[in-house]
Order: C-alpha cells, then structure tokens, then sequence
C-alpha cells in the first residue's frame, strides 16, 4: 500500500493499545515491528487525561561516612578486568554508513577512529537505561574527545515508539539528541500512559512545539514512512532483530551495556 493510499487510523494511542505497548516495555523485541506503520494516528488521536512526572529525591551514597582507612584498602585492589561483549557477527562498513531515507542522526567527528551505529526504539527500557547510564559518559569520554562518531538510527517496535521518533525529527534545528534524551528519561510517564497523545504533547511542549506543529509532525505521512524504512532497512540488511543492537567499526553487538563495558569495547578498537 503506498502513502497516498493509507488512511490514518484516529484511535491509536488509547485504551487497547496501550496493553500491546506494556508488552513491548517488557520485551524489547521485533515481534511489534509491523504495528509501526500507524504510528502518527495513535498519536494523533485520543484525549483523556494528562500525565506529569514526579522524581522521588534518594540520598547519595557517596555522601555517607565511610570507616577509617577504607579507601586507602580499596586503593590496593586492582580492578577488575572488564569481560567484552560476544560479537554477533559483523557487516560492510561502507554499506553500513551509505546514505537512508533520512538524514544522519550523529555526533562527534566524521573521520573519528570508532563509529558507533545504534539502532533503538524509543519505547525499550534497556534503551532507555543505556541512554539514561552510559550515553553521557562516552559522550563525554570518547566523542567529545573524537574518539568516537555515535549515530543513532531509528528502529521502532509500536505507534508510540514511530510517534516519538517523529517529534524528535520535527523538532527545532539540533534538537534531536535533546528531545531523544528528553523522552528516555520520561519514558514511564509517556509511554505507558493511558492517554499517549496527550503525555507526548506535554513531553513536546517542553522541547518548543505548539499543539498545531505537534498535529503537523504527526500527520506526516512521509515522515513515518522514511521512519520506518530505516527500521526495515536496519532489519533487512544489517540484521538487526531487538534494541539495543550497536555496529562498532561494522561488529554487531546487542543488549544495553555500562559505561565500563562500552568503554572496553572502544578501547579495544583504538
């Protein structure tokens, strides 16, 4: 079916979806990835009730007293040798970094030694705690440095997930990586929420949309359709079957990973 042909759904993001969208918080698996092609209408439709968040402040560990003599003990002890992920097979690089349906979604320098290609879903929680954990810090240990080019490609399991991906797209010029940023560390509050429409449009709200761009980004046909073929792409060609999945120097590798693990793992590439 083309684009011209689709007719948008108008009851996507409510009620019986959202028991599908709790599975998929779950799994993190491929086996929602066909339900993406109706994202903007579950975003677009519904209008119940309005989610905020709420942060419980917890105490910091590092803050509380320590016995005499404790650090010089741990001082003493070497660390720990990181064990690496299993690479799951590797693919052309070149064919890797070709051009897709949509722009290139990257930070850190073009000819930086190790490039990182991650394919993830916006509604993963172990992408969510990857992005939450580990982004900053290699950001800030190694693309920041240009050690690292770090891209993010989209690879939606659900509506909701395309829909996300979607405002991240329309978003203001260099807003991307923010509003991504944004999004994972309110997933809870948006993407289980009884009325998704609506926790997205107070999630965009805060990144500078109005309730007509927000209804425009997601009535764009052709947006969710390029979203989606970077899915089908990164499944048909790179293999990708869940997310996390990362391509470092071309090895495929999935699962979330700490900044310790992925520090390994760059490092062994240098």
């Amino acid at each position: 079916m083309s684009a011209s042909d689709m007719r948008l759904p108008k009851r996507l993001l409510s009620g019986v979806a959202v028991a599908a969208i709790a599975l998929v918080l779950a799994a993190c698996s491929d086996e929602q990835k066909e339900t993406a092609a109706t994202a903007p209408t579950e975003a677009a439709s519904s209008a119940q009730a309005t989610t905020t968040a709420s942060t419980a402040a917890t105490p910091d560990p590092s803050n509380t007293a320590k016995p005499a003599g404790t650090e010089v003990a741990q001082a003493s002890v070497p660390a720990a040798k990181v064990e690496l992920p299993k690479s799951e097979g590797s693919v052309d690089v070149k064919k890797l970094m070709e051009p897709g349906p949509l722009p290139e979604m990257a930070l850190g320098e073009a000819n930086a030694p190790v490039t990182i290609v991650e394919y993830m879903s916006m509604t993963c929680p172990h992408c969510a705690n990857f992005h939450n954990k580990t982004f900053d810090a290699i950001k800030e240990k190694y693309v920041d440095t240009g050690k690292v080019r770090f891209v993010i490609r989209e690879f939606p399991f659900d509506p909701r997930a395309a829909a996300a991906f979607m405002l991240a797209r329309c978003a203001p010029e260099g807003q991307y990586f923010p509003m991504i940023s944004m999004l994972f560390k309110q997933q809870e509050q948006w993407a289980a929420a009884e009325n998704g429409r609506e926790a997205l449009l107070q999630m965009s709200k805060l990144a500078g949309f109005t309730q007509e761009s927000f209804e425009a980004c997601l009535t764009n046909q052709k947006l969710l359709d390029d979203v989606n073929a970077v899915m089908q792409r990164g499944a048909k060609e790179f293999g990708v079957q869940s997310t996390p999945t990362f391509f470092v120097n071309g090895e495929h590798y999935s699962g979330d990973m700490s900044v310790d693990v992925m520090s390994a793992l760059i490092d062994s590439k240098l």
